[in-house]
């Protein structure tokens, strides 16, 4: 028997957010590029770009995630965040390599850049921007479980690292009037950019890949079972977990005593569902009901399952 406790919900309000900061801080950041000359203050402009372009695709993947399930897609959307998330990651790589190419150029005609005080101030702002959208997207990605919310606000927070360590290079580049140090600042960006675009992909892929839960999350589960056992009367086996989005599928089988009714194995699993599901949100809890004693309830244990001990 399986159930779920909520059904899609449309976080497409939140990639709004990110797309109104983008806009913002690209603007923000350009107009520092503008009055400096400075190609660190470019290669973070180019970044937010990469934003705007992943709130967008972000923004889609939520709206596709939020439909519910049909016959077609009888589990629903969700993984359309992954294809968001991994997307985002594989932008930021191309985002690295105009910079890197730009920089390099810089190294070898460098550029005297000017009024590097403007550019500072106008650089802080956008990162006070980002602040505030990426704070809020965390703590909706976190609550709501959205792979696609989280990465943007990872990226968002990338970018304050990014435009700090501009902010401190081209103070740098102020104070001692090498002009060199400005393109040799971008590279360092592109190589961080380049770092967060692999941990993006990396979780994206695990999801699309059907990877199990976190370990805590899994070892909530098997307290929940563990607290329930009883000697040679009930015992559990054969735990699998997986994420999808927002969502966490789980199943397991529940060996009971052999005399038990129907009504009576049915009741026991609604109750296991429902005290799992008080512990871990938007969880499908699958419970397949078999007989303790009979030799064939313990031939159809999975492969890759987790082992009920703690963990």
């Amino acid at each position: 028997m399986s159930f779920s406790s909520e059904s899609s919900r449309d976080l497409s309000a939140f990639a709004w957010l990110s797309v109104g900061a983008a806009v913002v801080t690209i603007s923000l950041k350009y107009v520092a590029y503008e009055v400096t000359g400075s190609i660190s203050l470019l290669s973070d402009a180019m970044e937010s770009v990469v934003n705007l372009v992943a709130a967008i695709v972000a923004l889609l993947a939520l709206k596709l995630a939020a439909k519910p399930a049909n016959s077609r897609f009888p589990f629903g959307r969700s993984k359309a965040e992954y294809f968001s998330a991994a997307l985002e990651g594989a932008m930021i790589f191309g985002a690295a390599a105009l910079i890197m190419f730009t920089a390099i150029g810089r190294l070898i005609h460098p550029v005297e850049v000017d009024q590097l005080g403007i550019g500072i101030i106008i650089s802080l702002i956008a990162s006070a921007v980002n602040a505030a959208a990426g704070f809020i997207l965390l703590r909706a990605g976190k609550r709501y479980t959205s792979p696609t919310l989280i990465a943007d606000a990872k990226h968002l927070f990338t970018d304050i690292v990014t435009s700090a360590g501009v902010v401190v290079g081209v103070g740098l580049v102020a104070i001692t009037g090498w002009s060199q140090l400005d393109p040799v600042i971008a590279i360092c960006v592109a190589l961080n950019i380049i770092y967060v675009g692999i941990t993006l992909m990396r979780d994206a892929l695990a999801g699309l890949m059907d990877v199990a839960l976190p370990d805590d999350e899994n070892q909530v589960i098997i307290e929940i079972l563990n607290s329930h056992a009883q000697e040679n009367c009930i015992s559990f086996h054969g735990l699998q977990t997986r994420v999808s989005g927002h969502e966490r599928y789980i199943k397991f089988d529940a060996l009971v005593p052999d005399l038990w009714t129907v009504k009576q194995g049915h009741d026991f699993a609604e109750s296991l569902v429902r005290e799992i599901q008080q512990q871990l949100s938007d969880a499908a809890v699958t419970v397949h009901v078999e007989p303790i004693n009979d030799p064939e309830s313990y031939k159809d244990i999975p492969q890759g399952y987790i082992p009920l001990k703690k963990m």
